[in-house]
This record gives C-alpha cells, sequence and structure tokens, in this order.
C-alpha cells in the first residue's frame, strides 16, 4: 500500500503488486487510472514514499511447469514469477493494443514459450487471449497462475471448472487499509462446510450444503484458487 503522495489528498494509499526486486530496491508497475496514480507519476529521484507492506498472501511456488495468464497491467503481478522461474512459465499475455503489452521482451525472454493476443490486432493474434488458452490446456494439464480484468478470470474459471487443474488468481480491487480493518475490498467465496457448536452438548456437527461466505482480497488474498471464487 504506496501513499500517492506528500499530502492528505488523496487520502488513502494504493494498492501495488510488488513488480520486481532488485538488490536493495523495489520496483512497481503501474498505469495512470486517476488521481493517485497521477501523483505517483510525478515523484522525483530522491522523494520520499510512504507505504505498508508487504501484505497479504501471494502465489504458491510453482514445482515445474505452469501457465502465466496475464490480462493488460495484470502482468505487474505474474513478472516477477515468470522471471523468478526462467523458462518455466507457458505465458499467454493479453491486451487491447500493442502499446499496452508492457515488459513484452522481457516476458519473452524468460518465459518457455509465450502467445499473444491484442483486441485489434496490432500484436500478435486478435482476439481474447482466452481463446487459444482454451486450446492449449485441452492437451497440456498445468497449474494455472492468472491476473486480470474480472470477466477474464470469469471466462478461465468456465474453461477449468471441470477439469483436475489448479488455478490462482491474483485479484484486483480498489482497497482502502491493506490489512483487512476496513472490510472494503471483499470477495465471495464458496464453502461446502459449515461448522456448528450446540449450546447444550457442545457437540459440533458440519452441514455440508454450499454456502457463500465474504473473504477479504487484501488479508485472505489478493490469490485465490479460483474455483474457490462464487461466480454467479
Amino acid at each position: 500500500m504506496i501513499q500517492a503522495g506528500d499530502t492528505y489528498d488523496p487520502l488513502l494509499k494504493r494498492p501495488f503488486s510488488i513488480f520486481r526486486q532488485e538488490d536493495n530496491t523495489l520496483q512497481f508497475l503501474y498505469r495512470i487510472r486517476g488521481k493517485g496514480t497521477l501523483c505517483l507519476s510525478n515523484v522525483k529521484k530522491g522523494d520520499t514514499l510512504d507505504l505498508i507492506g508487504p501484505l497479504g498472501n501471494g502465489y504458491p511456488i510453482p514445482k515445474g511447469d505452469f501457465v502465466a495468464v496475464a490480462g493488460g497491467i495484470g502482468i505487474a503481478s505474474l513478472y516477477a514469477l515468470i522471471e523468478q522461474h526462467k523458462n518455466r512459465a507457458h505465458a499467454f499475455y493479453g491486451a487491447r493494443n500493442k502499446d499496452e503489452l508492457l515488459m513484452l521482451n522481457e516476458v519473452s525472454k524468460f518465459s518457455k514459450k509465450i502467445c499473444i493476443t491484442t483486441d485489434d490486432g496490432s500484436a500478435g493474434k486478435q482476439g481474447l487471449i482466452t481463446t487459444p488458452l482454451k486450446v492449449f490446456l485441452r492437451n497440456n494439464h498445468l497449474p494455472v497462475y492468472t491476473c486480470g480484468s474480472m470477466p477474464m478470470l470469469k471466462t478461465i474459471f468456465n474453461i477449468i471448472k471441470d477439469t483436475e487443474l489448479k488455478c490462482y488468481a491474483s485479484l484486483e480491487e480498489n482497497m482502502a487499509c491493506g490489512i483487512g480493518a476496513c472490510l472494503g475490498c471483499v470477495v465471495k467465496v464458496r464453502s461446502e462446510k459449515l461448522e456448528v457448536r450446540s449450546k447444550k452438548s457442545g457437540v459440533r456437527s458440519q452441514d455440508k450444503k454450499n454456502l457463500t461466505v465474504y473473504k477479504r482480497i487484501c488479508k485472505e488474498g489478493p490469490v485465490f484458487d479460483l474455483k474457490d471464487i462464487a461466480w454467479e
């Protein structure tokens, strides 16, 4: 969570993935979307930034080859994973146009293979990145790591929901505190068991109905098993 400027306007810190760590430096990749990121773009060398972190839970460490699916600025969440596990990622990288394919040369260098799509066809194949991903996963049973828009994640869920594939998704959400106190960033997740304690006997029972509960993206996430999300 990074303070956007040296005043209280904007008041709240902004959430970012740690993009890369080199020696004693941390790097963050962001797109200017509003007042907070506009303030960050004006930070100069020697300025001081107030931040809290690291927070939340990251991706499980892959044991072998894996699939990394990035939608646009979602590459900021996946880049370190791809770089740290060189030549093991089958990267699928989609964006609206070629100008939004950030760090493309580096991602290509560190990946085992890479597939690129753009909405307008200005780079790679024209279309959504989930189209070639679906074809690939038919014959390649590898764990999937992904970050991007909720519509993209829902499409990936529909691809893998009836398979044994594991899929870990880093959810993008506005956050206020970053430590789970404000309950401002929550996601519906499925829980198959409800534990009930009897006041009289103290005996616990479990109801295996499909239930919906909420989890905090900043605290229990931002990475979740995609199959645990309660898609509507």
